[in-house]
């Protein structure tokens, strides 16, 4: 057993030059050094040239426990029991009370000399270590703040991109049909709207991946949760590089008629590049696209309240709102949805999973001398993020349209179409009737508005089609429903 250094070598004859030894470590190796006395009373205080605590001097004939901090007492009396065990104590770190409410760190180690003599208690600065170890943990948090606010930045761009660009299908579980589909989905799978409407999901997929397609509908259908598989798109070039898509269903119930109704909502995504996804390029092009399409993008939890939003439908609220302004906000009143649609279509994507294509005007005073509202085309999306379920919002701004009221009367209709008749010869048959019935159109729609004083709702009841219809009809004519006048006028160009 090896011996301590006060079993060692008899250190007594050095008490009497205790306070000599004091300052000769203070000069050479530390930043203050005290004597104690056997009762644990302060002797003799020694410091640099730079005094570390310049009250100190005044410390003689009060116990060394006292001039630490509550916390550091313990670590005073195990320092002085090490001492009175073994001769000498191990490091101790403790917290000298400052003068000025600052507490000061500093690492003691004591040695007695001889064994009835003094205790020598050495300490060391720590402020300059303790600065340094706080910037690392300063630059540690930093760090991690600025990774989770990355993360959290690669998410926000991650989910508006899937808002603005999935292709999203609602299907009826029971019979594995399409009942909805939005203009995405159109576009990803090269048909329109109305032409997957009753189609199977797997029709538009490629052969060799249809029988995955129809188990991951199987699959969700009747484990209930969500499922995910990657196939390849219908129509692939032999030899090239197939054209990869993500599929994923969720089953979600809806009511129908009173009746309950299980239905699936499937998403489809291109599928990334391999490494792209989590690459920097990958997220680039997420982040450009978000911050640079114009089609206004938003999520809102159930309740239609923002979660997140792009820049572009920052621009469709009033000036100066910024994204954080906007979080917790109902959108119909962000937005300005004086005619409350909005509400109304968060109740229904919430009921059906999908509103494909709804117009509606928002903004605006409402007033004759007042700004005009800005008509937009809206479709919106339930999507789950974890455990939480949202709603993804996509809005398109719609062209300016003109008055109702440049179109023509019967007898104007009569010689619009006299004059399309002067195009014989010039013009093919098809051309001609796709012009005239153009022509009609905005007669019949005209006299329905005529007569209903422009309310939309009791127009689109005449026509015998649905508002929503009537405005969209609307838009693609370049009209709006406007004060209706009546007089001679024309549409040909």
């Amino acid at each position: 057993m090896s011996q301590g250094p006060a079993e060692s070598a008899d250190l007594g004859a050095l008490a009497e030059l205790a306070p000599e030894l004091a300052s000769t470590f203070v000069s050479v190796a530390s930043d203050i050094a005290l004597v104690i006395g056997a009762d644990g009373v302060i002797r003799n205080v020694a410091q640099g040239d730079a005094p570390l605590l310049r009250r100190a001097a005044g410390w003689v004939g009060q116990t060394f426990a006292s001039t630490v901090t509550e916390d550091s007492r313990g670590k005073i009396q195990q320092l002085l029991k090490d001492v009175d065990t073994c001769g000498v104590s191990r490091r101790r770190e403790v917290n000298l009370v400052g003068g000025d409410g600052a507490d000061i760190p500093v690492a003691f180690a004591a040695i007695r000399l001889g064994r009835d003599g003094p205790v020598l208690a050495v300490g060391r600065d720590l402020r300059a270590i303790a600065a340094i170890q706080q910037r690392f943990v300063e630059a540690q948090q930093e760090l991690e703040r600025d990774y989770w606010r990355q993360r959290q930045a690669e998410s926000r761009y991650r989910l508006l991109f899937q808002v603005a660009t999935d292709a999203v299908l609602v299907v009826d579980a029971a019979s594995m049909a399409i009942v909805e589909a939005n203009r995405a989905a159109a576009a990803l799978f090269g048909r329109s709207v109305q032409a997957l409407v009753g189609q199977a999901v797997s029709a538009g997929v490629d052969a060799m991946s249809r029988p995955a397609v129809d188990e991951l509908l199987l699959t969700a259908r009747s484990s209930g949760k969500p499922a995910e598989i990657r196939a390849r798109l219908q129509g692939a070039v032999p030899g090239e590089a197939p054209s990869l898509v993500d599929i994923s269903a969720t089953p979600f119930r809806a009511v129908t008629d009173n009746l309950p109704q299980m239905l699936l909502l499937v998403r489809a995504r291109r599928s990334e590049a391999r490494g792209e996804r989590s690459s920097g390029s990958g997220q680039q092009r997420l982040a450009d696209y978000v911050e640079h399409t114009p089609d206004a993008v938003a999520i809102t939890d159930s309740s239609g309240r923002v979660l997140m939003a792009n820049p572009a439908l920052l621009k469709l609220c009033p000036a100066g709102s910024t994204e954080p302004q906007l979080k917790g906000r109902p959108l119909a009143l962000v937005l300005g949805d004086r005619s409350l649609k909005l509400d109304a279509l968060v109740a229904e994507t919430r009921r059906t999973g999908i509103v494909a294509l709804a117009s509606l005007p928002l903004g605006g005073t409402g007033g004759v001398d007042g700004p005009p509202p800005v008509v937009v085309e809206v479709s919106a999306a339930l999507m789950e993020e974890g455990d939480q379920e949202c709603l993804g919002f996509t809005l398109r701004r719609l062209p300016p349209v003109r008055s109702v009221a440049s179109l023509p009367t019967l007898g104007g209709l009569a010689e619009a179409i006299e004059a399309l008749a002067g195009n014989l010869g010039s013009a093919t048959l098809p051309n001609l009737l796709e012009e005239a019935t153009l022509l009609a159109e905005k007669h019949l729609i005209r006299s329905a508005l005529g007569r209903t004083q422009g309310d939309l709702t009791a127009a689109a009841k005449w026509l015998g089609i649905t508002p929503d219809d009537l405005a969209l009809r609307l838009q693609h004519q370049a009209l709006s429903a406007g004060p209706v006048s009546i007089g001679p006028s024309t549409l040909l160009n």
